[in-house]
């Protein structure tokens, strides 16, 4: 398997995170970074040894505590102190494969040389990152600003030989982790505690993988609501380019020419018409699912620039003389991101529980419920109360955590961006999203049935086809939770391209 370079010359994709994540691939920093770390780390030492300037972080204390001066004996021991006692994490744990992103990602931020760490720590990184050795994090304690610094305390505790990891399904103390490879702690020094808890990792590992994964559910929203389209007998007319040519917003013209594609061939498009016009929830999927890709191309952008930037403080300049204290950790940019990739995923939920409503509700030749003898069977009455409910509580997590903020730091740090918020709220969006549009599906083959021996486009067909592998018919009352979550681990793996 290729080795993946980390290489400040070589800008980080989106595409290029998604086949890393995807294949796992081992990693490794490139010489130009390596170099860059160890001329801004060999820079930063030569400074603090002919000046005493105060700066920030290095010779000072931290947050409301700028103004306490540290002397030289005590700065390494200032580093190890920051990491310990901001390692305040609580609340669940951060998924494994996120964890491993942010080791990942706290690498590539670090290999700019703008960060003042040692190789050996960025090294150490990667090391973590290729043996999968991942450390406990929690998702509660980032307020989004100066940095994600809770769950990265968590993060790079076991540089330390402190907390805890996981590897290879065994919780471990870190230090008995590392005796497995005969690793020493590191010796943190001037700068690198700071450098490796200031940044936006945390909100970033959920930016990334959210932002992957509604690429993916605004493909399936395309595939699934197609397939509701021919099921309840809808028309192409709304999806005519005629219609998008004269309101051309980029993610409307890609939608519906895309159901165009996928509804092309298809003998129930040649059946008589049920009526002069469908629902908005099927006339408007252009418009609803292209907007959402719109707003997820902006979020793209956010994040794919966020994995090329330096987000610590203060930020180091060799080649400038400069060492500077700003606000690069601030997470507004992504806050921001983050609400709006939330809402973009909501809609899609919410006008695919529209479809499931309308294709149960007895309609243009389908049987209430879609089953055969209504009364005696409930058939797929409820689960489209599940998706009303999981569309409800979606409705609840998109309130934006942006638009909020709170003091802390004795009120130097007085505007924070909650952005870790945003993060973890907007995964659980995604995961309710991907229930309610496996509903949708699972309603709309059942439907489908019922239209049999008419036939649907190949494309949609082979969807059909590969669903009911997972998820068969529902001829006649059973239990179902089985196949709704079958049905939204179909719309998690399914190639939908």
């Amino acid at each position: 398997m290729p080795t993946h370079t980390i290489s400040p010359a070589q800008p980080l994709t989106l595409a290029a995170l998604a086949t890393l994540l995807a294949d796992g691939r081992p990693v490794q920093l490139g010489d130009d970074a390596k170099a860059q770390i160890a001329t801004c780390h060999a820079y930063l030492h030569r400074r603090l040894t002919h000046e005493d300037k105060p700066i920030y972080g290095i010779n000072t204390g931290f947050g409301s505590l700028y103004n306490v001066s540290i002397a030289p004996e005590q700065r390494a021991q200032l580093q190890v102190n920051l990491m310990m006692s901001h390692a305040c994490g609580t609340g669940a744990e951060v998924p494994q494969p996120l964890v491993r992103l942010m080791l990942f990602l706290k690498a590539q931020s670090l290999s700019y040389g703008h960060s003042g760490v040692q190789t050996a720590t960025a090294e150490r990184l990667v090391a973590m990152y290729n043996r999968e050795l991942l450390p406990v994090v929690y998702e509660q304690g980032s307020l989004g600003a100066s940095g994600d610094l809770a769950p990265l305390a968590h993060l790079c505790l076991p540089l330390l030989g402190l907390g805890e990891v996981n590897y290879q399904g065994y919780r471990l103390s870190a230090a008995d982790a590392m005796s497995l490879f005969s690793w020493e702690p590191l010796a943190l020094q001037a700068k690198e505690g700071l450098a490796l808890l200031n940044g936006t990792q945390f909100m970033l590992a959920y930016a990334v993988d959210g932002v992957l994964r509604a690429q993916r559910l605004a493909d399936a929203a395309d595939v699934i609501g197609a397939l509701s389209t021919e099921a309840f007998g809808g028309c192409t007319d709304p999806f005519n380019a005629n219609l998008h040519r004269i309101r051309p917003h980029a993610g409307q013209v890609l939608v519906a020419r895309r159901l165009s594609e996928l509804l092309a061939g298809s003998e129930l498009q040649t059946q008589p018409r049920h009526a002069v016009q469908d629902p908005y929830s099927f006339r408007c999927q252009p418009q609803v699912h292209g907007a959402s890709r719109d707003a997820l191309a902006y979020v793209a952008q956010v994040v794919e620039t966020e994995c090329n930037s330096v987000t610590d403080n203060p930020n180091i300049f060799p080649d400038e003389d400069l060492i500077l204290s700003g606000g690069n950790f601030h997470g507004q940019p992504l806050a921001l991101a983050l609400d709006h990739l939330a809402i973009a995923v909501a809609e899609l939920g919410s006008i695919s529980e529209r479809r499931t409503y309308q294709l149960i509700s007895g309609q243009r030749g389908l049987p209430t419920y879609l089953v055969a003898e209504p009364g005696l069977n409930s058939g797929l009455m409820i689960p489209q109360y599940t998706a009303a409910s999981i569309v409800s509580q979606t409705k609840q997590l998109c309130t934006p955590a942006s638009v909020d903020s709170i003091v802390s730091s004795n009120g130097q740090e007085d505007h924070v961006s909650m952005g870790a918020n945003a993060a973890t709220k907007s995964r659980r969006v995604l995961d309710n999203v991907e229930q309610v549009l496996g509903i949708e599906l699972m309603t709309a083959v059942q439907a489908l049935a019922f239209r049999r021996p008419g036939r649907t486009s190949q494309e949609l067909e082979r969807v059909v086809a590969a669903f009911q592998q997972e998820v068969k018919f529902v001829g006649q009352d059973r239990v179902l939770y089985p196949d709704l979550h079958k049905a939204a681990a179909f719309v998690r793996k399914f190639d939908w391209q």
